[in-house]
């Protein structure tokens, strides 16, 4: 009932990946070669940004962003506590320190008015940016964090890596900031089998810069202009993402579809909340994510019943023993801290039948807290 993801996604798209594979490795170009390129040309024109660089990973894609924007040592970036840890592990690998901002306990993105206070406060001192994470595939505030931005003069960065095809006014997620990152993490919407990320931006100059430090600081070949990295999208990955790109529009119809028979199923459920979407939002649903007061006893009927729930995630950052010395400069944490306490993940993919999600929704029913 429950069909493994990715590998599902890899078998529905093995023919063309094993043809697209073998097409790759006979051309000899192995490294920043012709299947990444057309890559980047084809997933610039999904997100309707100008420019797509690829690179080695999601974690990287911001890390590089920061550095093309000269954001390091001495300098702040406010992010979500409610993420994954890559996102301010990212900033710290950029020489910057983190700051943390409360959520929207409906959205779990974002809290327009946390970054606000915070950025009002002596810890909004030094903070030149602001890594607005479009959470579960759930665009953040964006016109509202904007107006903060652009009120305090920091920049606004989009984190994506779980935001392939969610859209705001029907502007697609990756083209709304100065730039944004993404990931291709396997499990994601768009996943490589590997790793894999990209940066989009409209910013000329900027994605200039992002090509020049993703390869060592190279413009022209083993001449380094700037203090670069290693962090290039291989071409194997690259091959099999254009395979899977071709097909995203209707995984996401499909993801959107199964989303809506879970909001249908657990209607008037007093002991559970269904994701809320923000009027003029197209959520993606990389993630399905619930909230109940009752969710350990909750996940544990569910587990007994081998349906696959997780949690996304069991800790904000600051509250893991790596992040925790970060809590004095951050804003209060109050919705996140009460959030991570609730949130339960339902299974959610392409390739989940409807009887799958009929099934959860009765066993949710009949839960007894």
């Amino acid at each position: 009932m429950f069909p493994g993801y990715p590998i599902e996604d890899y078998l529905r798209h093995q023919s063309e990946i094993d043809a697209a594979l073998k097409t790759m490795l006979t051309k000899g170009s192995y490294i920043l070669g012709g299947e990444v390129s057309a890559f980047e040309e084809e997933f610039a024109a999904f997100t309707g940004a100008r420019h797509c660089i690829g690179v080695a990973n999601g974690t990287d894609a911001i890390e590089v962003i920061l550095r093309a924007m000269d954001i390091g040592k001495g300098c702040k970036v406010a992010v979500p506590s409610h993420t994954a840890v890559a996102s301010a592990s990212a900033v710290g690998r950029a020489g910057a320190e983190t700051v943390f901002v409360d959520i929207d306990a409906e959205t779990f993105t974002m809290c327009p008015d946390s970054l606000a206070a915070l950025l009002e406060s002596e810890n909004g001192e030094g903070v030149r940016a602001v890594l607005a994470v479009h959470i579960y595939g759930h665009p953040a505030h964006w016109s509202r964090l904007q107006e903060v931005a652009d009120t305090y003069g920091v920049l606004l960065l989009e984190d994506c890596a779980q935001a392939h095809g969610a859209m705001v006014n029907g502007q697609m997620a990756g083209s709304l900031g100065v730039a944004a990152a993404f990931s291709f993490y396997p499990t994601k919407n768009l996943g490589a089998i590997g790793d894999g990320g990209a940066i989009t931006t409209n910013d000329d100059a900027l994605a200039e810069r992002v090509r020049c430090i993703r390869q060592y600081g190279w413009r022209k070949r083993y001449i380094s202009d700037c203090e670069g990295v290693n962090s290039r999208l291989d071409e194997m990955q690259a091959a099999i993402l254009r395979v899977k790109l071709r097909t995203l529009t209707d995984q996401l119809s499909a993801r959107r579809a199964l989303a809506s028979r879970y909001a249908a199923g657990l209607a008037g459920n007093g002991f559970v909340q269904a994701p809320i979407s923000r009027s003029g939002v197209d959520h993606a649903y990389h993630l399905y994510v619930i909230k109940s007061p009752h969710r350990d006893a909750l996940m544990a009927e569910l587990l007994g019943k081998e349906i696959p729930v997780a949690l996304h995630y069991p800790a904000a950052i600051h509250q893991q023993p790596g992040y925790a010395h970060l809590i004095p400069v951050s804003a209060p944490l109050s919705a996140t801290e009460k959030v991570v306490r609730d949130i339960l993940s339902l299974p959610l993919h392409p390739y989940l039948s409807t009887d799958a999600v009929d099934f959860v929704c009765e066993s949710i029913r009949s839960f007894v807290p």
